[in-house]
């Protein structure tokens, strides 16, 4: 299409197609109806995916982008429409993904004057956005889209908010397509620093406890083998944070496993042994440093970002390498010498022994009692050849579920990190069913994470999602009843749940499922979930007051770590 009169609704669509968008979440709603208007002749270019929920949208959006690379889409309506999707946008800020909320707005000449579903969009999206703008001229819709999935898919990716007035929707425009990969303000990659590589590469070489903290910058920059190569080359063990799980396959030898709070006992104890710490595409969060006056305070650290926001920000770094890891790791990999720490490296293989003794095994092969969380988690990955894309929700069963599930290939993990959102799972994980059609979703959630998006069952039902959803129900909110165990005298203020029968609520909505509660049930249901065609809710009662150990507590030391 090539300069032709169209209404800005149709424009806007336009623009969307242009960016290379097929997939969109979204609810419709007055200030939106052009848009959807719109909508209903672009159905053979443009697949809607019709949520329950605004915010639903927003982390469907997010799953989609996760697993995609893409920029995740979603359109909403104004007033009570846009607010519900705050929650999701604030998740995506936190942990960089990339997606575009597109919102209905009053007419321009309707403005503030509090008109019926007006919010202050911008004002109130502003400071958990990369760019919120508002269209008040149909002209501006082509230009605006395009800058928006400019600025949400370069540099540190993030969400971006579009609030496009009615009239700009209604009136007519001549509509081109706009390509934009420049913005003068706006500075997504920077230059390498060819001396910071050197000096990066020399403390490198000269290292004898080196160790890598990879981050999710590394998926986001497409850097995995980039990652892979610099590892190999110097012999350098490393451990991911939750988000970065997934850039390094489970059973690379050189792979130490998880930081953080509930991540693994060799990375966190070695983080404050190593003398050269290699941060990459991680930004120091407090649940990977606790205690930052104890923190790696041994070390030399070498901080590699695409975001100079980032540097020294929680930990100084000696050495600062700016750019896209998918650029500097090779740049730095040129000049390593081929090295060997296999003394250092087993180190962390003996540490790893130790946990597989005293906390891994008891998790994943309990000989009594009842279910555990992390026997569900494995036995579900065994099941998928360790293939699947492991989606969960927050708490207990996130923890379980990152620390049990393994991974083959990158983009395998969705969650929510920074935000800690609850509810997050049941939309992600439909939105990374989109994103990636071929590969089998696994949601794991708990009872209170599922029932603050439950109706996102209806998503479900009305496009066959096949997701596989395994519910670990114990009653409980439990990882507020962790600590209110550990740290709170055991005063389990209202965090036991009086639950439904979850099996019946997803048969209301044709969905197949099981409840077990029996260790011996637990392989076959397993292989029926996976067996059947399309959804499935896997409910697993698992012991009520079970643990997820080890455990950091929060601002300790890293190295002080409750085993059980």
């Amino acid at each position: 299409m090539n300069k032709q009169t169209i209404k800005g609704s149709e424009a806007l669509l336009e623009a969307l197609l242009n960016e290379g968008v097929n997939t969109v979440f979204g609810y419709p709603g007055g200030q939106a109806i052009p848009i959807y208007d719109a909508l209903y002749d672009y159905k053979s270019r443009i697949n809607h995916i019709l949520v329950r929920h605004e915010q639903g949208a927003t982390h469907a959006a997010e799953g989609y982008a996760r697993v995609s690379g893409k920029v995740g889409v979603c359109i909403v309506t104004s007033g009570p429409g846009v607010a519900n999707t705050i929650t999701g946008i604030a998740d995506a800020m936190m942990d960089s993904t990339p997606i575009v909320v597109i919102a209905g707005q009053v007419a321009a000449d309707m403005l503030g004057t509090d008109a019926f579903q007006e919010v202050d969009v911008i004002g109130v999206t502003q400071p958990i956005t990369k760019w919120a703008y508002q269209i008040r001229n149909a002209d501006e819709i082509s230009w605006a889209v395009a800058r928006a999935f400019y600025i949400a898919s370069t540099g540190r990716p993030g969400p971006v908010v579009l609030d496009v007035a009615k009239n700009a929707q209604l009136s007519q425009t001549v509509y081109k397509p706009v390509k934009i990969n420049y913005i003068r303000s706006y500075i997504p990659f920077t230059d390498i620093n060819q001396e910071k590589i050197e000096e990066a590469a020399a403390l490198i070489n000269s290292a004898k406890k080196p160790f890598a903290l990879v981050g999710q910058g590394v998926i986001l920059g497409n850097a995995e083998t980039e990652l892979l190569d610099l590892l190999r080359r110097a012999d350098i063990p490393a451990a991911s944070t939750m988000l970065g799980l997934s850039a390094l396959p489970s059973a690379e030898p050189l792979n130490t496993g998880m930081l953080g709070m509930h991540g693994n006992v060799a990375p966190n104890l070695k983080t404050n042994e190593c003398d050269v710490l290699i941060a990459i595409g991680m930004r120091f969060d407090d649940r990977v440093t606790g205690d930052l006056n104890t923190y790696a305070r041994q070390a030399k650290i070498i901080h590699f970002d695409i975001d100079s926001a980032e540097i020294n920000k929680n930990v100084k770094a000696d050495i600062a390498v700016i750019g896209n890891v998918k650029a500097t790791l090779p740049a730095v990999t040129k000049l390593l010498d081929k090295n060997e720490h296999r003394t250092w490296l087993n180190e962390f293989y003996e540490l790893y022994s130790k946990e597989t003794e005293k906390i891994i095994n008891k998790e994943i092969f309990p000989k009594e009692g009842d279910i555990t969380m992390g026997e569900v988690v494995h036995q579900v990955s065994e099941a998928t050849g360790n293939n699947a894309i492991l989606v969960t929700d927050v708490g207990q069963n996130q923890m379980s579920g990152v620390r049990y599930f393994k991974y083959k290939q990158s983009r395998s993990v969705v969650t929510s990190g920074g935000a800690g959102t609850m509810g997050y799972g049941l939309p992600a994980a439909i939105g990374a069913k989109f994103g990636a059609p071929d590969r089998t979703v696994c949601l794991f959630c708990g009872d209170g994470g599922l029932q603050m998006t439950v109706q996102e069952l209806g998503t479900i039902m009305q496009y066959g999602v096949n997701i596989k959803i395994i519910l670990l129900n114990n009653n409980y909110l439990g990882m507020v009843r962790q600590w209110q165990e550990l740290f709170w005298q055991q005063r389990y203020s209202e965090t036991e749940m009086h639950n439904p029968d979850f099996v019946k609520i997803a048969s209301a909505y044709n969905i197949s499922g099981k409840c077990i509660s029996r260790r011996e049930e637990l392989d076959a249901a397993v292989r029926e979930m996976l067996n059947t065609q399309g959804a499935y809710l896997l409910e697993v009662r698992v012991t009520p007051k079970g643990m997820v150990y080890p455990m950091v507590p929060a601002g300790a030391n890293i190295t002080n770590i409750i085993w059980n």
